[in-house]
């Protein structure tokens, strides 16, 4: 597909699935107009990089769709001095979007050879202030904690405490929670104080489960 084709199936999306949708923040539609979700998933289906669905990546994962992407970015609230956390890498897409809005993002991902290609992909494309991280995301990264805003991109069956612990006091972390996998409520929860957290739900979503000693245990999700 030639790029005209895809600035212009770009610039529908951001119109119909964001805009029309109620996304708004001037920040993350303008990241999401910069970020190039085509460099993100294999070649034969870079014609479908704009549609509004998850697609499939390496490793029997998915990249989100790109409301949700949006939706999950805009509730954090962020500025443009914020240190942020993201777990779960996998394509890298998210991470690139939340590093136009924030000024660094480290994101963790547990499996080596996503986080592998996406280092690669991310250095390529010249995202310089995004640490991608081999590990596992429900334990956060401590080492460069606290962080003003953390997002999870897989369903947790609770809000892991070590996440809790790393968001700085005003901190704000957006992740879903749910009984069941691929059945969660995304939850916003913010710290208002050292032992104090307030949380409110946003809406029904449908991610892989979150898989760590903090999360799902491999197989029994």
């Amino acid at each position: 597909m030639r790029m005209r084709d895809l600035d212009a199936q770009k610039e529908r999306m951001i119109r119909i699935h964001l805009e029309d949708r109620g996304i708004s923040d001037p920040a993350v539609l303008a990241a999401m107009r910069e970020v190039p979700r085509e460099a993100f998933v294999a070649a034969e289906i870079r014609d479908a990089a704009y549609d509004d669905h998850p697609l499939p990546i390496e490793e029997g994962q998915t990249i989100s769709q790109p409301y949700i992407v949006a939706y999950m970015l805009e509730a954090l609230e962020l500025s443009p001095a914020d240190r942020t956390l993201e777990i779960g890498t996998g394509s890298g897409y998210a991470a690139a979007v939340l590093s136009r809005c924030a000024a660094s993002v480290v994101t963790v991902e547990r499996l080596a050879g996503l986080a592998q290609s996406a280092r690669h992909r991310l250095e390529t494309l010249g995202y310089t202030n995004i640490r991608v991280v081999e590990g596992d995301g429900t334990l956060g990264w401590p080492d460069e904690a606290p962080y003003d805003a953390i997002v999870v991109t897989a369903g947790a069956p609770e809000v892991p405490a070590p996440l809790l612990l790393q968001l700085a006091v005003g901190g704000r972390l957006v992740i879903p929670v749910g009984a069941g996998a691929y059945d969660q409520l995304l939850l916003r929860v913010r710290r208002v104080g050292n032992d104090d957290y307030r949380t409110e739900s946003l809406c029904g979503v449908r991610f892989v489960p979150l898989i760590g000693e903090a999360g799902w245990h491999e197989g029994k999700q």
